[in-house]
């Protein structure tokens, strides 16, 4: 076991493109790191850089107490488990799971002893025998993350391992890796686009746009305070509503861009004229039933039944043109039809402003 720890990394390719721009990252031994984030956002170059499959332009990357940017892949006693298992097709889930021990020169009745607990450990102890053709995709990947137990490295590195499973399958596979992590308590890093996955994973979650980490954090911290307009739009689902507004006199509140005003009660507000974005999460806008205490007022367009939510579609609905889109999730149940008004209170202590030049919190 060890920590991992990443000093202003930088990547910079042919032709002078920056893919990862000075990244510093600490993660603490037996701690899961999520890096998350678009596509091309260099969330995956990071992780191979950590890995040592990518060459680092600057920067410092180390592993327990050594510096291992001048080493090979295997010299940093890591093991990494790849979305497509890379299994070899020809050989049985033992010794699929035995390949790397054996090329060790590691005794047979270690050998024998790792897998078949690890085995036990991923539920494959009745698949040893089986070839990777004759398993379902959840339990391939199970095979490579217990080829990677079997090595027992100082870090475990995930690249979109459960990107080629069904939503039903990913949800199961989520919680089996947290379980199985946490129970090794063996330092990992994770790469996904899926914020579901970060957040449900994560103990330190770093949140990637353009080759930047945007902010790192909690994932719960990420989540009530994001650092910036990426941040707040990226996660959650639905995403956070962004409206563009401006500082109203004092005492006034926010104005729309479309011309409506309202007033979070309690948020300090900005010097009077100073443009700005609000942001509100859908689940931090309640129906109320008397319009003076509402903060904003929903005209729908569109109605979303999901069961346990209602997400009611639309926008502001005094401003003279659209200020944004705007969406509320509301109790399931609850009725809304298209064309309807709502008054909604913000909760304000849950509201966020952002500057429109910078894209930062304020």
């Amino acid at each position: 076991m060890a920590t991992v720890e990443l000093k202003d990394v930088r990547k910079t390719y042919s032709g002078g493109i920056e893919a990862v721009k000075g990244v510093s990252i600490a993660i603490p031994d037996g701690k899961m790191c999520v890096l998350v984030g678009p596509s091309g956002c260099g969330k995956s170059t990071l992780l191979r850089m950590v890995a040592g499959l990518e060459a680092i332009t600057s920067g410092t990357v180390m592993i327990g107490d050594t510096v291992v940017n001048a080493m090979g892949p295997a010299e940093r006693d890591i093991a990494m488990v790849f979305q497509n298992y890379a299994l070899y097709p020809h050989m049985k889930v033992y010794d699929n799971m035995a390949y790397g021990l054996r090329n060790r020169g590691m005794p047979k009745d270690e050998i024998d002893r790792r897998v078949r607990e690890a085995a036990a450990t991923l539920g494959l102890a009745e698949l040893l025998e089986r070839r990777p053709r004759e398993l379902s995709g959840g339990q391939r990947q199970r095979v490579a993350m217990g080829r990677a137990i079997v090595r027992s490295p100082k870090a475990f590195l995930f690249d979109e391992p459960l990107s080629n499973l069904d939503a039903k399958l990913r949800g199961q596979m989520r919680i089996e890796i947290k379980n199985l992590q946490r129970s090794l308590g063996v330092t990992s890093v994770y790469v996904t686009h899926d914020q579901v996955e970060a957040m449900t994973l994560a103990d330190v979650l770093v949140v990637m746009n353009q080759g930047i980490a945007e902010q790192i954090d909690t994932p719960m911290a990420v989540y009530e305070k994001p650092a910036s307009i990426f941040v707040a739009g990226f996660i959650g689902s639905p995403a956070m509503n962004l409206l563009k507004a401006e500082a109203a006199e004092p005492g006034r509140g926010l104005r729309l861009a479309g011309g409506g005003l309202i007033k979070p009660r309690d948020m300090a507000m900005p010097e009077a004229g100073r443009a700005v974005l609000l942001g509100v999460r859908p689940e931090h806008l309640t129906l109320v039933s008397d319009r003076n205490n509402a903060d904003i007022e929903l005209k729908v367009t569109a109605v979303e039944t999901l069961g346990a939510d209602t997400l009611a579609h639309g926008h502001p609905a005094d401003a003279t043109r659209p200020g944004g889109e705007l969406i509320a999730r509301l109790p399931g149940g609850t009725h809304v039809s298209e064309g309807d008004v709502l008054p909604l209170a913000i909760d304000a202590g849950m509201a966020h402003l952002f500057d429109t030049d910078t894209g930062r919190r304020i």
